[in-house]
């Protein structure tokens, strides 16, 4: 997918002023550039981990604690990870100190193996050896990407957009396997296994399949190999590729990332800001590890999904409209210098503004076309209601009704099936099959009506939608008048009404600056520095 059938249908309904456009851009890019350079100055243990993870570094302990945070801890309290994880470690391997990585990360935890930081000459064969490592994990990454590729060439993707996304998740993965196989059965094209309530808040990735799990089921490798084996059997079924989307963010981004792309996972949720705004974790822990997520992810071929609904549902959805706006140019910013391209663009929106909003539907049409207009090759991610969804079934399904016409009104890539109940309970497998029922009708009745819209361009919409986007850009020149920018702006509630300062928040010790000869090959493979 990507994106490109939306483009000439969409991109000329709105008189948007194109050098309002590449203000907005420049203007991002600007806002963006430091949160960069700041990720480049420093590490964290979940980078490093990760980097463990690619070079095949797998198993926990007995009491669950993975090997790649025993190992980790090791190297960070005997030498430090200022010039990062790999040089230690794979200078004890080539001293014999063990014959592996599972190994040493045994002897390690047991105190019984010594590391140092290797200098000069002492320094070259545990860089080698490293480097060896990490392009066998990384093109275990590139190879899972062809076979995606190959796939979906014997298969086909659905012939028709918006994609048609669908959550599933018990907390058993045992479960989760065959209501998956049935949504897909049932028309769903991507599968969404959301994870258990706080995972996010873990630094660690538990290990093995699991059967527990609260709103939703842990994510962790055997349970993405699972899922994904499951989706591969119904694909082949159905004659068509189902993709399978879990979550990178919290505090184990990287890793879950690495685990993304090593069991070819085809979605991720990624946002650059969410973990910061709705989970509390340390804004610079969260900027270095989304960098380093989203060049996996670049790598792997892994579309990702971007958080920006979530601030409508503690913001108001007309009064910060433009704050979405602004959060989608900085995640496409923060995504491209990561490598991602156009159609790995799932940058988020929601439809969210109160019902009883007079012209409401006039306004959630106007901040859709927006978006679509705004980055007309990313397959945008259209997220249903929730805020506003109450006890009445019937009020609940006309809304999710609503939904469906607006984002095939105007071109949304991926549309996240709403559900009656939605908000308020967990929803009946009889819930999925009417909502499902719902998005059917919709696209079948109404899926063309893209190339009949056409907003006056001195109407309410284009009104609206220009109101917006002129707000956005005066929010980033705002933002630029900080001392500190955009952790300035996060500090002090412009997002979601959150407010969550620079050195506070989860994780904030699991950040490290690096030193002069940091080494990290997985990073720089990533870079396409080899």
């Amino acid at each position: 997918m990507t994106g490109t059938q939306h483009t000439q249908q969409t991109a000329h309904l709105l008189p948007l002023d194109p050098e309002l456009v590449r203000r907005a851009r420049a203007l991002a890019a600007e806002v963006g550039a430091p949160i960069v350079d700041l990720a480049r100055r420093h590490t964290t243990v979940s980078v490093e981990r990760a980097t463990l993870r690619l070079a095949g570094l797998t198993g926990a302990d007995a009491e669950g604690s993975p090997w790649v945070n025993r190992l980790v801890d090791a190297v960070r309290g005997e030498v430090g990870l200022e010039h990062g994880v790999t040089l230690p470690v794979w200078d004890a391997l080539v001293r014999g100190e063990a014959e592996d990585l599972a190994t040493l990360a045994q002897k390690a935890a047991a105190g019984s193996v010594r590391f140092r930081l290797p200098e000069g000459s002492d320094a070259e064969p545990a860089r080698r050896a490293a480097r060896t490592a990490l392009e066998l994990g990384i093109g275990r990454i590139d190879a899972r990407r062809r076979e995606r590729e190959a796939l979906v060439g014997e298969l086909g993707d659905p012939e028709r957009t918006p994609w048609i996304y669908l959550i599933v998740a018990t907390g058993d993965i045992y479960e989760d396997i065959p209501q998956a196989q049935a949504a897909a059965r049932e028309g769903a094209d991507i599968i969404a296994v959301i994870r258990s309530t706080g995972q996010s808040l873990l630094d660690y990735v538990p290990e093995g399949a699991t059967r527990e799990g609260y709103a939703g089921t842990y994510a962790t490798q055997e349970n993405f190999r699972l899922m994904r084996a499951a989706l591969d059997e119904t694909s082949r079924e159905l004659g068509r590729y189902v993709r399978l989307t879990n979550y990178a963010s919290g505090l184990c981004m990287p890793e879950i990332a690495a685990l993304a792309g090593l069991e070819r996972l085809d979605m991720m949720l990624n946002d650059s800001m969410y973990g910061i705004l709705f989970r509390d974790i340390n804004p610079v822990r969260t900027f270095v590890d989304q960098r380093f997520s989203r060049q996996v992810h670049a790598r792997a071929g892994i579309i990702i999904n971007t958080g920006e609904d979530n601030y409508l549902t503690t913001a108001d959805a007309v009064e910060a409209a433009h704050t979405v706006t602004t959060s989608q140019l900085l995640n496409e910013f923060f995504a491209k210098e990561a490598g991602l391209e156009d159609w790995q663009l799932g940058l988020g929106h929601a439809f969210e503004i109160d019902p009883d909003v007079k012209d409401s539907f006039r306004l959630e049409l106007a901040h859709a076309l927006l978006a679509r207009q705004l980055f007309p090759d990313a397959p945008l991610k259209w997220m249903p209601p929730t805020r506003h969804m109450t006890g009445d079934v019937f009020r609940g399904y006309l809304l999710d009704a609503f939904f469906n016409l607006a984002g095939m009104l105007t071109g949304q890539g991926i549309l996240l099936v709403g559900m009656m109940t939605e908000g308020v309970v967990t929803p009946w497998l009889s819930d999925r099959d009417l909502a499902l029922q719902n998005v059917r009708y919709v696209r079948d009745a109404a899926g063309g009506l893209v190339e009949d819209f056409r907003p006056p361009p001195d109407g309410f919409i284009a009104r609206r939608a220009h109101q917006v986007l002129g707000e956005s850009v005066e929010l980033l020149e705002r933002i630029l008048r900080h001392e500190h920018g955009l952790l300035d702006s996060i500090a002090d509630g412009t997002f979601g009404l959150m407010r969550r300062p620079a050195d506070g928040g989860r994780g904030l010790d699991g950040v490290v600056e690096k030193a002069d000869g940091y080494t990290n090959p997985a990073a720089e493979l990533l870079e396409g520095d080899g």
